[in-house]
């Protein structure tokens, strides 16, 4: 027998369906179907891989199952919960802001249609000049996703900046229900939000435009830059009005939309930012002499009867060449004949204060040292600590000064008489000129001025114990100005006012003038101080500052008599 054994053998050969295969034919074989192409099984190890892969997915699924439901379930429950919930953010509105007729001057406001905006959007009074005494401010910004990554108002400028944390509240909170949908489902309010507390100003709103209307029309009219103007209670220190001309609109400011508009406020040359009342520093001109004169009678260098012949200028020799001289002239060609304290102050008759100020002939003068301490004593040149933004100091001329300004430049007799009519190296604002005739009005008493309502009342006498008899002199020549001398445009009727004009060359070639005013009313019985300033006007301008106050003025006497009535609170 014959054994033969069993072993795999080896597939050799052809099947059966594969002799069938025409190879004539294989180029029209649809090779992307698998035509013409010999099939092979797939081996058992690839089976087995594929299945081990799949069980081990089903593992890690369920051990993650189990984590999720089973060992953490509650934790993730919440979690899920809490997904579907949304916080946001509850604006606190910032406080009003009203006149002293609670008049709103900045409020806010919100409509329905206002849907772009989860805040209140602020809005000014339409009436002129408040914008720069209020200012503007910066809203709640968002990020590009819609987060707020500034969630309060910031103010920029003004009152808005000045009392933001008081303007200001605090922001609630609450919390949305959301569907899967997103549709809001539920609110809850977590913290209810704390409105910003409303603030009361001294300013009356009504007089505010019309000092500066009448500010803006002589600007228009004349061609002065801007102004500034101010009323002031001689009592207290409230300010009925603090104006300044140009102005911008805070409403486009804070909402920064219009470009163009924004964009040439920034660039106005007449700087409609600067609020011209505490910031902006003028030649004082002759608004000084009342304050030099004051010095003078206290010191004993003139009484009321002094007089000085003015001829229309003095002459000062040169000390190194006797043939020369150096002339100092009035204002007023051929001068102005033999002249009291009152006479002086009332046509500003610069001879008689460079004789005062500085000495000439038998005159005896202040000096400098003199001359700067009763500027000072009233202070001029230092600032008044009223309650708006940007309050600057002035400058009061002297040795030092000009040493230090004309690297190291002896001060000289010429120096002393350009100071003494205020033409020198004098810079004040108008609010600190405005405080010292104040002190005049009501004899000495510097009261602080100030446009909050709630702002405590500071007042001090003045260190020198002036005589009253020498306020009264004082008083007497600016009234004087009104009746008879350079500010015969405020003289009317139906109230007595007091007041010192002035004028002071500036720009290039001293091309331009600025134009004061500046006094009180009623004369017998001060109540108010005033002052208007028109800032670089023509050199040959016919109309000065006086103009501005009499028309405001005449809108008082129409649209509110009561401030010509001393007897009112």
């Amino acid at each position: 027998m014959i054994w033969r054994s069993k072993r795999k053998l080896n597939k050799i050969g052809i099947d059966f369906d594969e002799i069938l295969m025409d190879s004539r034919n294989i180029h029209s074989f649809d090779t992307q179907q698998f035509e013409g192409r010999i099939e092979q099984t797939i081996s058992k190890n690839s089976v087995w891989l594929i299945g081990v892969f799949f069980v081990l997915v089903m593992v890690i699924f369920a051990g993650r199952l189990n984590a999720l439901q089973i060992q953490k379930g509650d934790t993730y429950s919440v979690l899920s919960e809490r997904n579907s919930l949304d916080s946001q953010i509850i604006f606190a509105d910032r406080g009003v802001i009203f006149d002293r007729n609670d008049v709103e001057l900045a409020w806010n406001i919100r409509t329905e249609e206002m849907t772009e905006f989860d805040h209140s959007l602020r809005a000014y009074t339409t009436s002129p000049g408040n914008s720069v005494l209020l200012g503007y401010l910066k809203y709640p910004q968002k990020d590009k996703r819609g987060f707020y990554w500034q969630t309060s108002y910031i103010g920029m400028d003004g009152i808005e900046k000045s009392r933001n944390d008081y303007l200001n509240g605090v922001n609630g909170s609450k919390i949305i229900e959301v569907s899967a949908v997103g549709d809001v489902t539920s609110e809850n309010i977590l913290n209810e939000p704390v409105h910003g507390k409303n603030l009361h100003l001294t300013i009356d709103s009504r007089l505010q435009s019309a000092m500066f209307e009448s500010i803006k029309q002589l600007s228009e009219d004349i061609g002065y830059q801007g102004g500034a103007g101010a009323l002031m209670d001689i009592t207290s220190g409230e300010l009925i009005v603090a104006t300044s001309f140009p102005e911008y609109d805070g409403a486009v400011i804070s909402d920064g939309q219009n470009s163009e508009l924004i964009n040439g406020y920034f660039n106005d040359p007449r700087k409609p930012f600067l609020n011209r009342l505490v910031s902006g520093l003028y030649p004082s001109g002759s608004t000084v002499k009342p304050f030099i004169a004051m010095g003078a009678l206290n010191e004993g260098i003139i009484t009321p009867s002094t007089t000085i012949l003015s001829t229309g200028e003095v002459r000062v020799q040169n000390p190194y060449d006797k043939e020369l001289y150096t002339t100092f002239r009035d204002w007023q060609e051929g001068g102005h004949g033999q002249t009291n304290v009152t006479k002086a102050i009332a046509e500003s008759v610069n001879t008689f204060f460079y004789a005062i100020g500085g000495g000439y002939g038998n005159q005896e003068g202040l000096g400098i040292t003199k001359i700067e301490k009763y500027i000072r004593l009233f202070e001029i040149g230092d600032k008044t600590g009223v309650d708006i933004l940007g309050e600057v100091s002035g400058v009061v001329p002297n040795p030092d000064w000009k040493k230090k300004i004309f690297k190291g430049d002896a001060w000289r007799l010429g120096d002393t008489y350009n100071t003494s009519i205020g033409q020198y190296g004098f810079q004040v604002t108008p609010l600190e000129m405005l405080r010292a005739m104040s002190s005049v009005a009501n004899s000495g008493t510097l009261v602080s001025p100030h446009v909050i309502s709630d702002t405590a009342l500071t007042f001090k006498k003045l260190e020198d114990d002036l005589s009253e008899s020498d306020y009264e002199v004082v008083r007497e020549g600016l009234r004087k100005v009104v009746t008879e001398g350079t500010g015969g445009a405020m003289n009317v009727s139906f109230v007595d006012i007091a007041a010192k004009t002035g004028s002071a060359q500036t720009g290039l070639g001293n091309k331009f003038i600025n134009s004061w005013t500046l006094g009180f009313f009623p004369y017998e019985e001060p109540k108010y101080a005033f002052v208007i300033l028109m800032e670089r006007g023509p050199k040959d301008g016919t109309r000065s500052a006086s103009f501005a106050m009499r028309t405001f003025l005449d809108w008082v006497q129409v649209n509110a008599p009561e401030y010509f009535d001393n007897t009112q609170n």
